[in-house]
């Protein structure tokens, strides 16, 4: 075969001389990559030395170099008088590829060689934007967090040698020191019966509602949720093969009688609410409603799942205890956010479950999360310990009960006669629906161009409803005040 000399050698050779493999290394590993992929052909002709140096601009003996490791792993031979040749290291190992013209090599491929199975059900919902302003679905104001403290905190759980101990209580389903002390919080702050055998830890919300759906959920099996529900854990129930059914809901929760009315026993296999402050509507499940679904679980047989997901955000003095405070029958998986009031690498996820379902899950998260976080979990537990997660609770919460009472007391002043909402009892999110229709996705894109960003994901509407769940956690009182500004003058223009 004729000498390649005018093949783009520097397509699928690109040297780097700031790092520490020597450059005949770095040609010779490309120039196999190259053979491998087809673009250098067996039997083809390789360049003289001199040649090929000039092409990498190299000296000729590094081009010697690059021919003899090549030879000596067996991809070129040296034949005296004719040249050096691409060969099958193993005969019959490398298929001969054909290939018009060489690609460059220094790029990974953007596409699998192979099939893989797609999820829709999975895409991202999510949304950002650099507006200056903007809603979510109700999330704390990072800059009420007191990072200065938790630092130290982080900081004095690696230093301290008395630690060390504490330290050592770790398997690989995490800080038993930290289970114990959230157990004991748990107890007292929620009313639960507890003990550290009880408790998962997870990352989040979403994990722990895989975990349970991995071992709960088969294809086809009947899940309930709200007729307007908590969109990740529903992408959570379908990916696991659920059939998906909406309980209607009114001003005091899920409409337990539904459930008796139109279902037949052994049909659900489980219902997932949020009982505390329904999400997205903010309203609380009623204490008779919760004796009847408990009582119903227990008769029907069927799983419930409490997310528990704003406990920590109450603003009125009597508090409702959770639905797994009341189960005498084991019917009830208790799942929420421990510290979301705190920096986002603080927080953490949690399930409470009888002992012999928590035996299982172990098995799941021994395979998703294996070492855990052991440092933030000793770091979160000397918090609960030390009290200092109930003082900057209490700190808290009197900053957002004040931005509560003044989001509501702005819309109610800038639309009086547009919003209906009621003043949620906690929680950092407001329930608000729109007295007149019109399209709410047309409305928050206008919203953009006075910057202000309304992700879709607080958008409801459908023949019933036009409504968004606006968080106002987040927001300042100037920045609150601009934002509403903005909604009523983007609906005024609206309505012209």
């Amino acid at each position: 075969m004729s000498s390649p000399v005018d093949l783009p050698f520097l397509s699928f050779i690109q040297l780097d001389r700031n790092v520490s493999s020597p450059v005949y290394i770095q040609a010779a590993q490309q120039i196999i990559n190259a053979i491998q992929r087809g673009h250098l052909l067996i039997g083809s002709k390789l360049p003289g030395t001199r040649s090929l140096s000039d092409v990498l601009q190299v000296h000729r003996k590094t081009v010697t170099a690059i021919y003899a490791e090549l030879e000596a792993q067996g991809w070129v031979e040296v034949r005296p008088n004719k040249g050096t040749f691409v060969i099958n290291p193993e005969e019959g190992g490398l298929a001969a590829k054909t290939s018009d013209m060489p690609v460059s090599l220094a790029k990974y491929p953007e596409k699998t060689g192979y099939f893989f199975i797609k999820s829709n059900i999975l895409d991202s919902p999510f949304e950002y934007s650099h507006c200056s302003y903007g809603f979510n679905d109700g999330v704390p104001d990072i800059r009420l967090m007191q990072m200065h403290n938790l630092s130290r905190i982080y900081s004095a759980t690696m230093k301290r040698k008395s630690n060390r101990k504490k330290l050592g209580m770790y398997n690989q389903e995490g800080s038993e020191y930290f289970k114990a002390q959230l157990s004991t919080y748990l107890n007292l702050s929620r009313g639960l019966h507890i003990t550290q055998e009880n408790v998962l830890i997870t990352r989040s919300t979403e994990m722990s509602l895989y975990i349970i759906s991995q071992l709960l959920i088969t294809t086809g099996d009947l899940v309930l949720v709200g007729e307007l529900s908590f969109f990740s854990a529903n992408m959570v129930f379908q990916k696991s093969g659920a059939r998906i059914q909406t309980i209607p809901i009114d001003d005091q929760g899920i409409q337990v009688d539904y459930i008796r009315e139109n279902f037949e026993p052994g049909a659900i296999r489980l219902i997932y609410i949020t009982p505390h402050h329904h999400y997205p509507t903010t309203v609380t499940l009623s204490a008779q409603r919760r004796i009847a679904l408990l009582q119903l679980a227990s008769e029907y047989g069927f799983v419930i799942i409490e997310d528990d997901h704003d406990y920590d955000f109450q603003y009125e003095q009597s508090v409702v205890m959770p639905l797994a405070s009341a189960d005498t029958q084991g019917m009830v998986i208790y799942i929420g956010t421990f510290g979301k009031s705190l920096a986002p690498g603080f927080r953490t996820g949690f399930v409470v479950a009888p002992y012999n379902l928590m035996c299982e899950m172990r098995k799941y998260l021994g395979i998703i999360d294996r070492q855990g976080d052991i440092i933030m979990e000793q770091a979160l537990g000397e918090m609960i310990e030390e009290g200092d997660i109930n003082r900057h609770l209490k700190k808290s919460l009197k900053v957002y009960r004040e931005r509560r009472d003044l989001f509501c007391a702005l819309l109610g002043d800038f639309l009086p006669d547009v919003v209906s909402f009621k003043k949620p009892t906690g929680g950092l999110a407001l329930w608000t629906e729109w007295n007149v229709p019109f399209s709410l996705l047309k409305f928050a894109n206008s919203c953009i161009r006075d910057d202000l960003f309304i992700p879709k994901t607080l958008l409801y509407q459908n023949a019933k409803v036009t409504a968004m769940r606006l968080g106002f956690g987040h927001l300042n009182d100037s920045e609150m005040e601009q934002s509403v500004a903005i909604l009523k003058s983007r609906h005024d223009k609206m309505r012209c």
